[in-house]
């Protein structure tokens, strides 16, 4: 029933491990190491932002490879996502998660970047940072939680993740498409007619 997909997979995979790790990483261990190297708020905040700046490009192509793979297993799955109950709605909920992780990862990159530039002591990153609506105050509060949203939500996709890894064994797969007919049955009988 089910094909082999080991690229795509691969792809999904790695790319999810490495947006998952890196924010968790750089959340706990990067920006509490600026946090307790830096002898003044200035000197923590550019600390973490050159680590950040670093992590960027490696985080931006995990994302890319990420949705490159996923992108390819909806594709080689489309039959199993109409056909199978459950499949679906496990694939709604991982697109929704994966709009809402790449909507927080954006946002905490624009908010560590008012930061970076706030703590720059570079005269015209600072001409640069007071042209950005949010104050540096304010953006290091929501950074403070908005870090947070994007390890939580690449968590949450990996789980949904294990829920289509076990949808896709042979004897759920059976018992998922029995379950879509059975529901189906009842509409296709009251709208069939011989005529058709």
């Amino acid at each position: 029933m089910s094909e082999r997909n080991t690229v795509l997979r691969s792809l999904h995979d790695v790319g999810l491990a490495a947006w998952f790790g890196g924010s968790l990483m750089g959340a706990v261990g990067l920006n509490g190491a600026a946090k307790a190297q830096g002898n003044s708020w200035e000197e923590g905040a550019r600390i973490a932002s050159t680590g950040w700046a670093m992590w960027a490009p490696v985080g931006a192509a995990a994302i890319g490879v990420h949705l490159v793979g996923s992108t390819g297993l909806l594709a080689a799955n489309a039959t199993r996502v109409v056909t199978q109950q459950g499949v679906a709605a496990s694939t709604i909920a991982k697109t929704v998660l994966t709009g809402a992780a790449l909507a927080a990862t954006a946002y905490t990159r624009v908010l560590g970047k008012t930061i970076e530039l706030a703590s720059s002591g570079n005269p015209q990153d600072a001409e640069k940072a007071e042209d950005i609506p949010v104050d540096t105050g304010q953006a290091e509060r929501r950074l403070s939680y908005a870090q947070w949203a994007v390890p939580a939500l690449t968590c949450g996709l990996i789980v949904l993740n294990a829920v289509h890894s076990e949808q896709q064994r042979p004897a759920q797969q059976l018992y998922g498409m029995l379950r879509r007919a059975r529901t189906l049955a009842p509409y296709v009988v009251r709208h069939w007619s011989p005529t058709h």
